[in-house]
């Protein structure tokens, strides 16, 4: 029946496509996806008819869907049947409404992926987020997983864009595989767009006062200011700066893409600030997990100011054969980076422990539980006033439950933490 559906899907979503022909924008990268497609909706928005992904949508079922505009009926038949019907209605109709834009998430999981995802939607603008080791799994190395993500840049049309963030060396390696016209985005200087000047609010007003990121994009020689309202990382200036080159393919000025940017919302579980109990702050990156993305959030937690600051990380999941040394690899990284107290969750992350404990840690600093149910209590006990904590782990470890029993607001979760859905509840 999946397999049905699957095969529906695809051709309705190709046949709407051959109707309407918006200009499609496709995502990829281990990391960054949904929060550069957030990006990318900020900067178009108010400009174009645009619709872009929602949830999860990145799959051979999710982005189909996301042509057709419905959401998924999971298990439902007749849901489904109400689905096919709304795309009988665009094949068979013209809806004026339709968009002229659509940003689709691309995301892969095996080898092939990819192909079936090109197969139905063929993007004019491409964006390659960042190479790394997430979905490691299938793929017999981190080369065979950059070939399949860097297909999407080997299929833009010549007067296309290819949109590569240059700092991630597994992303710049696709440069040169590019027939379409290229904008390079990152903090180096050889980057064709620039963050510069990079501020967080809080290296100004203290603990607890999380305003923003400032920096200046550098564009042609350029320098023009930006306001993240209520964002932090540095993975929010990426997506921020691929929203940008995004703005400047699509014929946008920089002046206008730095205004439209202040309506950037990071998705949940990406790095966002929550007030915790007993005066505590929780930088809550829940969402998904890769040794990349762990110790670029452990280098946010160096640079604000707290009483103690906590990890309570979670196993990364389907990093295959590269497992054990990611794990390790953030262990060593944690200390340095000035945590005081580590909290495991899941089997893998024993890993972290042994590589912070062999860079210094005290074991007694280390404590490991199995699963996050079993974890959360104890955050709960051990927190004191002033506290900063970091929780982050894959998916499959759900880390947001330690979220919404430590967050003072637990009431909000559904409105602030991902999977608060009944299918995951």
């Amino acid at each position: 029946m999946k397999k049905l559906i699957q095969l529906k899907l695809k051709i309705l979503s190709k046949i709407i496509l051959a109707k309407y022909k918006p200009k499609v924008i496709g995502i990829t990268g281990s990391v960054g996806k949904t929060t550069t497609k957030e990006a990318v909706y900020a900067v178009l928005k108010d400009k174009f008819n645009i619709r872009r992904s929602v949830k999860n949508y990145n799959n051979e079922i999710g982005l189909p869907l996301t042509v057709i505009g419905a959401d998924s009926p999971r298990k439902s038949l007749i849901g489904w049947l109400l689905v096919f019907l709304r795309a009988s209605k665009l094949i068979f109709f013209k809806d004026k409404n339709y968009p002229k834009i659509l940003i689709l998430e691309m995301g892969i999981d095996r080898p092939g992926d990819m192909d079936y995802l090109l197969k139905i939607a063929r993007p004019d603008i491409g964006v390659l987020t960042f190479v790394g080791s997430v979905h490691l799994e299938y793929f017999a190395s981190k080369e065979k997983l950059r070939q399949e993500k860097a297909k999407l840049i080997k299929n833009i049309k010549k007067f296309g864009y290819a949109i590569i963030n240059y700092d991630n060396e597994g992303s710049r390696k696709s440069i040169n595989e590019s027939r379409a016209k290229v904008i390079t985005y990152g903090l180096d200087a050889k980057a064709n767009l620039q963050a510069r000047e990079i501020r967080f609010s809080f290296e100004e007003t203290g603990k607890n006062s999380l305003r923003g990121i400032n920096f200046k994009i550098i564009h042609d020689g350029v320098a023009t200011p930006v306001l993240l309202p209520n964002v932090l990382g540095v993975n929010a200036i990426y997506a921020a700066l691929a929203g940008a080159a995004t703005g400047i393919a699509l014929g946008m000025n920089i002046v206008e893409i730095s205004q439209s940017l202040r309506n950037f919302v990071s998705p949940k579980g990406r790095m966002n600030i929550i007030r915790g109990i007993k005066n505590t702050t929780i930088i809550d990156d829940t969402y998904n997990s890769e040794p990349q993305s762990v110790m670029a959030a452990l280098g946010i937690l160096k640079r604000i100011p707290a009483n103690r600051k906590i990890a309570v990380l979670g196993d990364m999941l389907e990093l295959g054969k590269y497992s054990e040394e990611g794990h390790r690899e953030v262990g060593k990284y944690l200390f340095k980076m000035g945590v005081d107290k580590l909290i495991l969750v899941g089997e893998r992350s024993r890993d972290i422990g042994r590589g912070a404990a062999k860079t210094g840690m005290l074991k007694d600093n280390i404590f490991h539980f199995p699963n996050s149910d079993d974890a959360k209590m104890f955050v709960q006990d051990r927190l004191k006033e002033g506290d900063l904590v970091l929780i982050k782990g894959s998916q499959g470890m759900r880390m947001e439950k330690i979220v919404k029993e430590i967050m003072s607001e637990p009431l909000r979760a559904e409105e602030l933490l991902v999977r608060q859905g009944n299918e995951w509840l």
